[in-house]
C-alpha cells in the first residue's frame, strides 16, 4: 500500500502546483491582505464567483489562506512570500515556473529528439525569480567566501544582480556581465549602487575585462555544454590579477547522476530548455578547474547547491 501511495502522489501532483501557478497569476494574494469574501475577490479580479469560490477553497485546503465564515484571508506564508512588494516575495518564480509547466508538456518530444522545447518564454520572470531564489541565500552563500584583499570582482552571467548587490555592500568594486535584456532588470535592483557597473554581451564570445581578484559565476554551468563551460573557465583565468580567485555555485548532483532528486529534476529541465545543458557534477568541474590551470580547489556544501573555488 505504500508504494501506491507514492505513486499516486506522483501522478496528482501536478494540481496544487496548477492551483498555486493561477493564484499567483490572477494576484489573489494580493487582495487576502485583510478578510474578503469570494465575491469581492472575483468582482475584483473579472472572475466567475463559482470558478473564485472554489479556488480559494482549494488555497485553504493546501495551507496557503485561512476561511473564516465565508471571508478569506492570507495566512503568513502567503502573506511573507505570495503578496508583491514584500522583501521574500516569491511570485515572481512561480510566474517562471508557470513558464516551465508548458515547456515541460514537451518533454516527451524532448526526449525523443534530444531538441529543447521552448514554446513558452517570459524572461522578466524568470530573472526577477533569480531574484527572489537569491535574495533568500545571497548574504550565506557570500559569507562563504573568502574576500580578504579583494578589491575588483565580476558577477558572471549575473542576472537581476543580487550577488551583485551583496558583494558591493562589502566594499567591492563590482562589474556585472550578463545580455542586454537581463542588464536592463539588474540596474533596477543595483543601478543605485555607486561601486557596480555594467557589462553586456555573450560571455562566450565577447571580452569580459581585466583586473579581477574576484570571479563569481553562479548557477551558469547548467545551461551550457562542458566544452563551453572550459572555454568560459579558461577566459576567466586570463581575466584575474595574480593571486585571484574563482568562485562556482552550482545545484549539487553526485557522480552518479541521480541524486539527490532535485538535482535530477534540475538536469531534465536543463534538458527541455538548452540544447547541450545538464547538471555537473563536483569531479566534472573539477576536472575543468585542474585542466584552466587553477590551484587550491576547495569544495563546500550550503544546502542544495555546492561552492566550489579555486586560485590562480
Amino acid at each position: 500500500m505504500e508504494d501506491i501511495s507514492t505513486l499516486k502522489g506522483l501522478i496528482g501532483g501536478f494540481r496544487q502546483s496548477r492551483i498555486l501557478f493561477t493564484a499567483n497569476n490572477l494576484r489573489v494574494f494580493d487582495f487576502l491582505n485583510k478578510p474578503k469574501s469570494a465575491k469581492v475577490i472575483s468582482a475584483k479580479l473579472g472572475a466567475d464567483l463559482r470558478a473564485m469560490s472554489i479556488l480559494l477553497d482549494a488555497l485553504v485546503s493546501m495551507g496557503l489562506i485561512k476561511k473564516n465564515g465565508s471571508l478569506y484571508e492570507n495566512l503568513p506564508i502567503s502573506s511573507e512570500y505570495l503578496q508583491s512588494g514584500r522583501p521574500e516575495y516569491q511570485g515572481d518564480i512561480i510566474s517562471h515556473y508557470d513558464t516551465l509547466w508548458n515547456n515541460w508538456s514537451g518533454l516527451d518530444n524532448v526526449v525523443k529528439t534530444g531538441s529543447p522545447n521552448r514554446t513558452a518564454a517570459n524572461h522578466e520572470s524568470f530573472i526577477r525569480g533569480m531574484h527572489n531564489l537569491s535574495v533568500m541565500k545571497a548574504k550565506s552563500v557570500i559569507d562563504f567566501i573568502d574576500l580578504s584583499g579583494m578589491k575588483t570582482a565580476i558577477d558572471i552571467g549575473g542576472g537581476p544582480g543580487t550577488y551583485t548587490i551583496e558583494l558591493a555592500g562589502r566594499g567591492i568594486d563590482v562589474t556585472l556581465f550578463d545580455r542586454p535584456d537581463t542588464i536592463a532588470i539588474a540596474k533596477e535592483y543595483a543601478g543605485h549602487l555607486a561601486n557596480v557597473k555594467f557589462m553586456e554581451g555573450d560571455f562566450l564570445v565577447d571580452p569580459i575585462g581585466k583586473g579581477y581578484d574576484l570571479a563569481f559565476i553562479s548557477q551558469v554551468f547548467h545551461s551550457y555544454t562542458p566544452g563551453e563551460n572550459l572555454r568560459l573557465i579558461k577566459k576567466v583565468k586570463k581575466s584575474l590579477n595574480k593571486g585571484g580567485k574563482i568562485v562556482i555555485q552550482e545545484f549539487f548532483i553526485e557522480d552518479n547522476m541521480s541524486e539527490p532528486l532535485e538535482g535530477a529534476l534540475f538536469a531534465v529541465n536543463m534538458l527541455v530548455h538548452t540544447e547541450g545543458g545538464r547538471c555537473y557534477s563536483v569531479k566534472e568541474m573539477q576536472s575543468w578547474l585542474n585542466k584552466s590551470g587553477f590551484t587550491e580547489v576547495a569544495i563546500s556544501r550550503l544546502n542544495e547547491a555546492v561552492i566550489i573555488s579555486a586560485e590562480t
